[in-house]
């Protein structure tokens, strides 16, 4: 059986990484396959729709640079939210340089990301080595990257030999690559018949229920397209859960249920089908 028809939680028993065993073991116990991608430039409000949201997400998606006011106090409040609502962290870097620089990046600077989030992620256009470079700081600390193999905007250029190069690369590194950024299973990407049994996680940004676009390249897709139809594991939804009003935390609780709701509708569907 592929091994996105199975249920969450044995899929966990087959993974070494232990951030791709948290995930899926919090989408289990959680019921929900929704992340929040919670990407606001103030820590009050930022902390605020994380809490708002906790309860109903396996994972928190944050780009901490959009802060303009960043402290270490942030970074404390987010893993006691994390500890408090049980759910994953991921810090959406997007690392893009030599091994030796984005070691430094992850480890080091201001945020110290390497530090509290779970997962972050990387293009693959530097080669094998920015996973070397990462893996050196992470897999010590027991975290997982994802590669960026597809991008949810119009005329985004990964595709085609991009994304067989992302997918030939995590296969050699599955220690510590759990997965990709991408729109669709990717298994039999750049493989043959002996990778039908790969289990790599698929997040999936570009997610609405009811927009299909921004008017900034975005493009989005319903939980059911992207969780039933093209076979990826968790949703990330950003202003469709939190919209321009930051401090209505109530239209943002309802927002976040109604998401949740609708992507594990989605796979209770999927792993259904025989």
């Amino acid at each position: 059986m592929r091994s996105h028809l199975k249920p969450y939680g044995s899929r966990a028993e087959n993974h070494r990484n232990p951030t791709a065993k948290l995930l899926l073991e919090t989408i289990e116990r959680k019921q929900s396959n929704l992340a929040v991608s919670v990407d606001v430039t103030k820590s009050c409000d930022f902390l605020s729709i994380i809490d708002a949201v906790g309860p109903f997400v396996c994972l928190v998606k944050t780009h901490i640079d959009i802060l303009e006011d960043f402290t270490q106090d942030v970074i404390f409040k987010l893993q006691k939210l994390s500890v408090e609502h049980d759910f994953v962290i991921f810090e959406d870097r997007k690392f893009a340089d030599i091994g030796n620089t984005v070691a430094l990046q992850y480890s080091s600077g201001i945020y110290r990301i390497a530090s509290w989030s779970h997962i972050t992620n990387a293009h693959p256009v530097p080669g094998p080595s920015i996973i070397s470079g990462l893996a050196s700081v992470g897999l010590p600390l027991g975290r997982g990257l994802l590669l960026l193999a597809e991008m949810s905007t119009e005329g985004a250029l990964t595709e085609g030999s991009y994304t067989e190069s992302a997918v030939r690369m995590a296969r050699r590194h599955r220690e510590f690559v759990i997965g990709f950024i991408a729109q669709r299973r990717m298994e039999n990407v750049g493989g043959s018949a002996e990778t039908e049994e790969d289990d790599f996680l698929i997040l999936s940004p570009g997610v609405g229920l009811g927009a299909r676009g921004d008017g900034m390249g975005q493009q989005y897709r319903t939980p059911r397209e992207v969780v039933l139809e093209s076979g990826c594991d968790v949703i990330i939804v950003g202003r469709g859960i939190y919209g321009k009003d930051l401090k209505d935390t109530e239209k943002i609780r309802t927002q976040a249920t109604r998401y949740k709701e609708a992507g594990w509708e989605a796979y209770q569907e999927r792993i259904s089908v025989k």
